[in-house]
């Protein structure tokens, strides 16, 4: 999906802008991401205390760059929000599963907490660094 396709399409579920949310990520679709994120997006996760729209692209987005393959496994609609739990290949073999609680607003995301999940390289548990 691309940023025209999916502004020129009827109104979407949450399922439906998470799952773009994510295809951008995987295509390195800026301008899609841009779309699906309102002007006051905020993000929060164990290294970003609601970092603004702004923040996000500049600390957040050129991980985009790392990601071979980004696979969403399911999504759970409650609210005015969703959770969603993905699965992540990086270009060096890393793989690690992430959920995130995004809440929207006007059909676009306004929020995101990601909770980290572990790490794995060729199958095998990656201790990450502590202090």
């Amino acid at each position: 999906m691309t940023a025209a396709n999916f502004k020129s399409a009827p109104a979407r579920s949450k399922s439906d802008v998470i799952r773009a949310c994510f295809a951008a990520y995987k295509s390195k679709d800026r301008k899609l991401l841009e779309d699906l994120l309102s002007d006051d997006f905020h993000f929060t996760s164990p290294y970003d205390d609601e970092i603004d729209r702004a923040t996000y692209f500049k600390r957040c987005w050129p991980n985009s760059e790392q990601f071979r393959d980004v696979a969403v496994e399911r999504i759970v609609e409650q609210g005015d929000g969703a959770y969603t739990t993905y699965k992540v290949l990086t270009n060096d073999g890393r793989e690690f599963r992430n959920t995130e609680f995004m809440t929207f607003d006007g059909g676009r995301i306004n929020h995101v907490d990601v909770y980290f999940g572990a790490a794995y390289r060729d199958g095998v548990f990656v201790k990450e660094k502590t202090g």
